[in-house]
């Protein structure tokens, strides 16, 4: 799918040449530890370097060239996997070859070596108004959650779960975390990601990569770093939880029944394509048990489903529900799971998980971007990726592989965000 050559010793370069698209796509993954610290600067790190830069000192003159460059798209990102964080540059652009005239696919990377070695300093540091904007803006980031009492109960749930754990770390980190940075301090997570992180380089389009590779070599001259080694898979160990039933309050009107299992099976582990059906047919998509039994033919729940969070051997029930229907509400959803650990299970359920994770992976696979974060997921496996591998992966799991993994889940925390009023009742 890709071709990968090692740049430097902690630096990759991924190309894939196709004339699927009529742009050029680039992304830039730095890896770092997931901390709530890290997390916290590198989420305000990433909107100061998108905010201006030394050639365009304010965020309107940058913003201006980009329309230049034919609507040129480019935005940084923050997020986590596992137990690292990524700060990710990206950029879209149009095809020299689809143009009149030539050399915006150089202007861009000329922009985007100016976005990363070129930031808008004074003093040898970041500018203090620029950092206290951004601070604020991340602090707002963050303090939506509060909001989204979806989003909010299961950033607790997992916080239960695996408290100082990466799974509870958020990939904008915390307020304190974040009031605590200085422009020096900042400047300090910037010299770091620039020298040690892990670096892999992703560009995607109609190009010649030969030419390609000689272009991204002269102009960004990153450093050596010290490189991970791909680990071969290693059980995850879970950690028992004080409680196993927690109920909170806020003032609000649904209820929120989140629900937290465990299980062996990881992204390594060689159950996952199995683990990936065994939770679509629980609840992973509209044909699953839980949405039809639960919500349909029970009308116990406004909406519900599952997710597997394979970084971490976790897996999630999220439900809203009525106050008053917790506990029925937990009962059936735990039936659902004992009847597929009984093998109740059908060849349709089957078939139609296998279809609709086909049609996921088509689908992220019709743009650049999703190419770039498949194989980005994949690539840490012991194996290179293709579609037809994974599609025979699906295709060979059978009902009692199915019945087998649900086996291995094992409820762990059951908690439920309700009103303040249901206190009295």
């Amino acid at each position: 799918m890709f071709q990968s050559i090692d740049l430097n010793q902690g630096i990759r370069l991924h190309i894939r040449s196709t004339d699927q698209f009529k742009t050029i796509n680039f992304a830039f993954k730095f890896k770092h530890e997931l901390t709530n610290q890290s997390a916290s600067e590198r989420a305000v790190l990433s909107n100061v370097l998108l905010h201006s830069n030394e050639l365009f000192p304010s965020n309107p003159a940058f913003r201006s060239h980009l329309d230049e460059l034919y609507g040129t798209i480019m935005y940084l990102d923050s997020s986590k996997k596992g137990s690292d964080h990524y700060i990710t540059l990206l950029a879209e652009s149009v095809n020299d070859q689809y143009l009149s005239t030539g050399g915006v696919l150089d202007q861009v990377m000329d922009l985007l070596q100016t976005v990363l070695f070129r930031p808008n300093v004074e003093s040898d540091t970041f500018k203090d108004s620029i950092v206290k904007r951004e601070k604020d803006s991340v602090i707002q980031r963050i303090e939506s959650l509060y909001d989204d009492k979806t989003r909010y109960a299961q950033q607790r749930l997992v916080e239960l779960m695996r408290p100082n754990h990466p799974a509870s770390i958020g990939a904008n980190g915390t307020i304190e975390d974040v009031t605590s940075i200085t422009s020096e301090s900042l400047f300090a997570a910037y010299k770091s990601m620039m020298e040690e992180d892990e670096l892999d380089i992703y560009i995607v389009g109609d190009l010649n990569v030969e030419e390609m590779t000689s272009k991204i070599k002269n102009a960004f001259s990153f450093k050596a770093r010290g490189a991970k080694q791909k680990n071969p898979h290693q059980d995850v160990e879970h950690q028992s939880v004080e409680k196993d039933k927690v109920n909170e309050y806020q003032d609000m009107k649904q209820g929120k029944l989140h629900i937290g299992y465990v299980t062996p099976v990881t992204f390594t582990h060689p159950d996952f394509p199995k683990m990936q059906i065994t939770n679509g047919i629980f609840g992973g998509y509209p044909h699953s048990k839980l949405f039809l039994n639960v919500r349909e033919k029970e009308s116990m729940a406004y909406y519900v489903s599952s997710s597997f969070s394979s970084s971490y051997g976790l897996l999630f029930v999220l439900s809203g529900i009525d106050a008053g229907k917790q506990e029925k509400a937990v009962r059936l959803i735990d039936e659902q799971l004992e009847i597929m650990q009984n093998g109740d299970i059908s060849q349709n359920e089957i078939d139609q998980t296998v279809a609709m994770l086909k049609n996921q992976l088509k689908e992220a696979l019709d743009s650049a971007r999703g190419q770039i974060e498949i194989y980005d997921q994949y690539k840490d496996l012991d194996e290179s990726f293709s579609v037809e591998d994974w599609f025979k992966k699906w295709e060979a799991v059978t009902k009692e592989d199915i019945q087998k993994t649900a086996k291995s889940i094992e409820k762990e925390l059951v908690y439920f965000l309700s009103g303040k009023e249901e206190l009295s009742k």
